[in-house]
């Protein structure tokens, strides 16, 4: 790489049609239309698509403030930048401490689906091709995002752009043409109560249901790391937040509702994410050579899922590190491409450290369930600091910036809704739907634990010795003339 001194993340590099598929790659819609959000039915049965409409509802209360948060504070540090501006610069650093940590985490996770996905389907096609040979999967997707990651944001969001075009289409049209064979059998009963599984009767049923459901909505915020690199940040920002997370939950509830009709409301207890009764166990047994093309949906859902997640992590860790809170060399740029190499390098060996230590150490299967725990939980908690950081920030601006509903109401709301999650997620049985964790997947909570406990050691070493660091946090740098960056080859800062 040359010598000459990158002066920050390329900036206009994107618009609006790029940010707002790098929210809605992040939300994974074919992965959580074909996993995620079946887990509701065995709670909901029939009444999925209430449930889903609920959940829907109840993230836009989050997606609000976010949105607002992007719009007024446009950083790559996202949500670490908003609690330091709405709360206190020390909680700024442990949301980012946190989400770094996890978002890291999404890539491995998505590329241990990928492996067991790919091979399960091959094993069931041609028994000759090994169950267990799952990894080469996982590892040619690591270096496909690797490499997208290092040509940079344009090529990485465009890149993530294709693939989520592709899988939403595959699932609208397969959608539609379930409502059309469904003939008499569409019905709006599916949005009341009177389907729910046997246990769960009436509301208790949907609101379980729902609250499995929301976790498919989680990554709708991915667009705002990309402040920085995007054109006119402070409006696209808010308008890429907003509409990913409408647009994608009104794309779970027709889809949800398409199959939910054509199975049956009132056997879709039994529905889930595998099996006969699953949307690819479904598209193989009456749709023909259709059940291909969701295969392939949700390959590249995992791919373009992983992708996005590797652009927040690096940008997030890129943030911290060039303001010094984390080391430094995160902050390296490509010279010519402005991407953040050295995080692209540290997230392409966490990924293949992850994927191959757990899958092996374990299984693959269970190796995603640990990871997918860690995520959520932690994910959960960021979305409700980011709820209260809304309200703090707008209180702190005054009578003028303050709008009651927007910026008081909704954060409240938003953090009422996560919190039934938060508790699933972590498996605490406050609720009689909840299930308890069991080992290894019951690790997630020492796991987050320690990395949480850690990140508070730095920062008590960072307040005593680099105070003015953690004040950083709450600094915007997108107006810098000069931001103090690392160039790709010798370390020397620009002047």
């Amino acid at each position: 790489m040359s010598g000459e001194a990158a002066a920050g993340l390329r900036r206009d590099a994107v618009g609006l049609r790029e940010v707002l598929f790098q929210s809605v790659t992040a939300m994974a819609p074919a992965a959580a239309v074909a996993a995620s959000i079946p887990a509701g039915a065995a709670f909901a049965g029939g009444s999925l698509p209430l449930a889903v409409l609920i959940a829907l509802v109840a993230c836009l209360f989050t997606a609000s403030c976010v949105a607002e948060l992007a719009r007024e504070l446009p950083a790559a540090g996202s949500v670490a930048t908003y609690a330091a501006q709405g709360l206190h610069p020390a909680v700024g650093f442990l949301v980012g401490w946190g989400y770094v940590f996890v978002e890291a985490l999404v890539p491995p996770l998505l590329l241990l689906q990928l492996g067991f996905t790919a091979a399960g389907t091959l094993h069931d096609e041609w028994a000759s091709y090994p169950a267990g040979l799952w990894w080469p999967w996982a590892l040619a997707g690591a270096a496909v995002i690797a490499v997208a990651g290092y040509l940079g944001v344009r090529a990485s969001a465009r890149f993530g752009t294709v693939l989520g075009v592709f899988e939403i289409a595959v699932f609208l049209v397969f959608a539609g043409w379930l409502i059309i064979r469904a003939g008499g059998h569409n019905t709006l009963s599916v949005f009341g109560t009177s389907h729910t599984a046997d246990g769960y009767g009436g509301v208790s049923g949907v609101f379980a249901g729902s609250v499995y459901t929301v976790l498919a909505f989680a990554g709708f915020e991915a667009a705002a790391p990309l402040a920085e690199e995007t054109r006119d940040p402070r409006r696209t920002m808010h308008r890429a937040v907003l509409g990913a997370a409408l647009g994608i939950g009104l794309f779970y509830v027709v889809t949800t509702y398409a199959m939910t009709v054509y199975f049956g409301p009132g056997r879709f207890a039994s529905f889930g994410a595998a099996g006969e009764a699953s949307w690819q166990g479904v598209a193989r047994a009456s749709f023909g050579l259709f059940w291909v093309l969701v295969f392939l949906a949700v390959v590249n859902s995992t791919i373009a899922n992983a992708n996005a997640c590797a652009n927040v992590s690096t940008r997030t860790a890129f943030a911290l590190a060039r303001i010094r809170v984390l080391p430094r060399v995160l902050a390296t740029l490509h010279p010519r491409y402005r991407s953040p190499v050295a995080g692209i390098a540290v997230q392409t060996a966490v990924a293949v450290g992850a994927v191959l230590g757990l899958g092996f150490g374990y299984d693959p299967v269970t190796a995603f369930l640990l990871l997918a725990t860690v995520i959520v939980t932690v994910v959960i908690g960021v979305y409700m600091v980011v709820n209260l950081a809304c309200a703090g920030y707008f209180l702190r601006r005054g009578r003028p910036s303050l709008k009651p509903v927007r910026h008081l109401l909704l954060p409240l709301l938003g953090i009422v809704a996560f919190v039934p999650a938060l508790l699933t997620a972590a498996g605490l049985p406050v609720f009689d739907f909840v299930t308890k964790l069991t080992a290894p997947v019951s690790y997630a909570g020492p796991v987050v634990a320690v990395w949480m406990g850690t990140g508070v050691v730095v920062l008590l070493v960072l307040v005593r010795r680099h105070p003015d660091r953690i004040a950083e946090t709450a600094r915007v740098h997108l107006e810098d003339d000069a931001p103090d960056i690392v160039t790709a080859q010798n370390g020397a800062r620009p002047r």
